[in-house]
């Protein structure tokens, strides 16, 4: 079976959010002791954030909504080895950016799991789906905003991949200059230098592009 995605609300049920004040590195505590609600809540909480960050990695909605479903699943599958005592955040764009670089080299989608079986690998019990059926608005207010910023979008389109990347990460997520650094698994340096650089190209490039949608009005 081709692998599902998220279920969208119906219209009636787009109002409805599981609310919780529970910190984020609780909720992965809270799932592996087998809160059945608690991995929903993740799922919930970031949709918007990290959908606007994959958006703009990828480049459109559909790779952002596969790296997403992508995403998600790792942090399932690696909970065990997450360590509550650092920030969940961190860590999901860590994976989220890496499931999304991989997919830029090969070019291609990589081997989807079947969201349908069952988490404990015996055909019983909870599904994946099960474990990522969330209510969001679809779409929701944020998501909107942040897709008609197209100028924005275009001009991070046509940096290069290695700045465009760090751009998004340190500056636009505001990962620190280690995180980025053991994400891209470059020096600290590399990181503090090619951000200048990628910072000032973006600059560079808006203002070349505004000047013309002026000269155009």
């Amino acid at each position: 079976m081709g692998a599902q995605r998220i279920p969208r609300p119906a219209s009636q049920q787009a109002s409805y959010r599981l609310v919780d004040d529970r910190t984020d590195e609780r909720l992965v505590a809270d799932h592996l002791a087998g809160d059945g609600t608690a991995f929903r809540i993740l799922v919930e909480r970031y949709h918007d954030e990290l959908m606007r960050f994959l958006i703009r990695f990828m480049g459109n909605r559909a790779a952002a909504e596969d790296v997403f479903q992508d995403a998600f699943l790792q942090v399932h599958n690696s909970a065990e080895v997450f360590d509550t005592n650092r920030r969940f955040k961190p860590w999901l764009f860590t994976i989220a950016a890496n499931k999304g670089r991989d997919l830029h080299r090969k070019n291609a989608r990589r081997p989807t799991l079947d969201l349908s079986a069952s988490v404990g690998g015996d055909g019983e019990g909870q599904t994946y789906v099960d474990l990522m059926e969330v209510d969001v608005p679809a779409p929701s207010a944020a998501l909107d905003e942040a897709e008609q910023d197209q100028h924005v979008q275009e001009v991070v389109d046509s940096l290069p991949e290695h700045y465009r990347e760090i751009l998004l990460l340190a500056y636009f997520q505001k990962l620190s200059y280690q995180q980025t650094a053991d994400l891209l698994e470059i020096p600290l340096g590399t990181v503090k230098s090619r951000l200048h650089s990628a910072v000032a190209m973006f600059a560079k490039r808006w203002k070349a592009q505004s000047e013309s949608d002026s000269g155009d009005a």
